[in-house]
This record gives C-alpha cells, sequence and structure tokens, in this order.
C-alpha cells in the first residue's frame, strides 16, 4: 500500500504523480530533506487537504465561534494524524516495490532511514491518538475518522481493481474531509453542502486521473491506474463533475438572498471567483498539468488570487 490512489502503490487519498517504476527507469537524485525522517514519512505536505473540515463551519457562518472552531481544529489534527498512519502504512507494505522505483526508492523506509518495526510502531501510535481526539471531539467524528481509515484498507487491498468503484472510493476520502467539520461542531449538512463537496471530490479524482493520461500520452495503458478507462471517458467524468459543481453551487449561493452585509447577496457574487477558479483548474487538468490537488493550490497564483476574492466574499455573505 502506498498513500493515495491507484495502483499497488498508492492509496485513495494520494493519486500518484505520473512516471512509471522499473529497474530500467532513470534514479531521481537523493533530495535534500530538512525533516527527521519518521515525520517525512508522515507526509505532512499530504495534511494540507485536512484543510476541508474546516469548509461545513464557514459554510454555516459558525467558523469564528470558539467552541466551533476549536472542534474543527481538533477535526483537522485526528485527519492529519490518522491519513499519517495510513501512509505509513502504505509504504510499509510496498517497500519492496518503491526500492525499485526511481523517486520513491527515496521515501524513509524504502530508503532504509526508518525501519519498518519502527514505522509499524509510529503508525500505531499516529492512529490511535487520532482516533482517541476524534472520539473525545464527538461520537459523530469519531465515526467519520474510522470510516475514512477502513475505506482507504478497503480502496488499496481491493477495491482499487475495480473501475469506477475506485474513483469513488478515492473521493470519498476527500468527502468524508469535509463531512467532518460540520459532525465534528454538531453543524447539520446542507443538501448544497454534500452535493457540491462530494462532486468537487469527483472533480479532482477524475481530474488528476485524465491529466495523468493525458501527460502519459501512449503510455498511459501501461499505468495500472488508466488501463481500465479510455481517455474520452475519464474526460466526461471531470467535466461532468465540474458542471454539477458549479450548478449546485449557484443554487446554494441564490438562495442566500440579499441578508449579507449592505443588504448585497455577497454568496451569489461569489459565483465569478468560484466558477473562474474552476475553470483555472481545470485547464490545468486539460493540458496535463494537474498534480496533486495540494500542489496546485499552493503554487498556482491565479487561483490563489481567485481563492482569496472567493474567501472574502463568501465570509462577507455569512458573517456580515
Amino acid at each position: 500500500m502506498s498513500t493515495e490512489p491507484h495502483d499497488l502503490s498508492t492509496s485513495p487519498d494520494h493519486l500518484p504523480p505520473t512516471g512509471g517504476a522499473g529497474v530500467d527507469a532513470e534514479v531521481e537524485p537523493a533530495p535534500q530533506h530538512r525533516l527527521p525522517p519518521a515525520l517525512r514519512a508522515m507526509r505532512p505536505r499530504q495534511w494540507t487537504k485536512n484543510v476541508l473540515v474546516f469548509t461545513a463551519p464557514l459554510a454555516g457562518g459558525l467558523l469564528l465561534e470558539p467552541v466551533v472552531l476549536g472542534k474543527a481544529a481538533l477535526a483537522f489534527v485526528a485527519f492529519c494524524l490518522v491519513s499519517a498512519a495510513v501512509y505509513l502504512v502504505n509504504d510499509i507494505h510496498d517497500v519492496a516495490e518503491d526500492r525499485l522505483h526511481p523517486r520513491k526508492r527515496h521515501r524513509p523506509i524504502a530508503a532504509g532511514q526508518l525501519g519498518v518495526p519502527a514505522a509499524w510502531v509510529l503508525a500505531a501510535v499516529c492512529a490511535l491518538v487520532g482516533f482517541g481526539i476524534a472520539f473525545l471531539t464527538s461520537l459523530p467524528l469519531g465515526a467519520t475518522v474510522v470510516t475514512y481509515l477502513v475505506l482507504q484498507v478497503l480502496y488499496s487491498l481491493f477495491l482499487k481493481h475495480m473501475p469506477i468503484i475506485d474513483l469513488a472510493m478515492v473521493a470519498s476520502g476527500f468527502l468524508l474531509r469535509a463531512v467532518a467539520g460540520g459532525v465534528a461542531s454538531g453543524i447539520e449538512l446542507s443538501q448544497w453542502f454534500l452535493l457540491v463537496a462530494s462532486f468537487g471530490s469527483l472533480f479532482m479524482v477524475a481530474g488528476k486521473r485524465y491529466s495523468e493520461f493525458v501527460a502519459l500520452g501512449v503510455d498511459a495503458g501501461t499505468r495500472k491506474s488508466l488501463e481500465r478507462y479510455s481517455e474520452s471517458y475519464l474526460r466526461f467524468s471531470w467535466m461532468l463533475a465540474a458542471s454539477m459543481v458549479v450548478v449546485f453551487y449557484s443554487l446554494w449561493a441564490f438562495e442566500q438572498g440579499g441578508d449579507g452585509a449592505w443588504g448585497i447577496n455577497w454568496a451569489a457574487m461569489s459565483i465569478a471567483p468560484f466558477t473562474l477558479g474552476m475553470l483555472q483548474y481545470a485547464l490545468k487538468v486539460d493540458t496535463g498539468e494537474a498534480g496533486e490537488p495540494e500542489d496546485i493550490v499552493l503554487q498556482d497564483r491565479v487561483l490563489q488570487v481567485l481563492g482569496v476574492l472567493w474567501v472574502v466574499l463568501i465570509s462577507l455573505a455569512v458573517f456580515g
């Protein structure tokens, strides 16, 4: 198992970058790291996905309430720890294959910088502490975190080989993060929130697969995560999901009315940067440049500007 979707070196949450593995592949030089091996094996860069736990309190206009913010923060920590446990177990499972991969061979466990017994202990500690934080915060949050872990394991062992189901399983990792913020704080999740979160998750997953397909070209059929799909099917999937996200978000926004600051429907105003952000992300997907979702968000300046504008407008809508 390894981390996110799609071949024997991945798990639902983390979609693998392009590039094949094999003994004949060009070996990449070992990158320089400042973090200790144990922390690197927990993949803190992937924890940025867990900010999704704050979306439900934000959409409900309750994020600034100390109790709600505190519970959402605990949900964030719980997901960071449990997802770290999944990454560790995945790397332990795939250590032999990773040692033959030009890039993954530099991962701490594959490189021998973190022993397998120590990795097992670290994974167990992360999982147990994460579960403890989640269940102490609220029983629904604990159940959500456990469901997340179970789905990750089922995907890695069995469901990654089932077309369509594998896309849904990968997307569930993003969806459960979004749901966790609401259940942790006792916030009722609206139908619009669940629809936007569901199709948004599918958009990111199908878009990542399609982008890999475009980047690999004629070699796409050699990637296990892509061999069951055609380029046209993946394109249809991410375009369908993107369309649904914009439609459902717009329906929610127009439903808010003019109760925001100065009597303006700021939620409706936020449709513009939201849609432009979707189009900017889709551009990366369509040209084969869509890497991990967190990498796109952290590196794309246009997307960052649109994101800030959206946050300002949605804050005026829910807090004004």
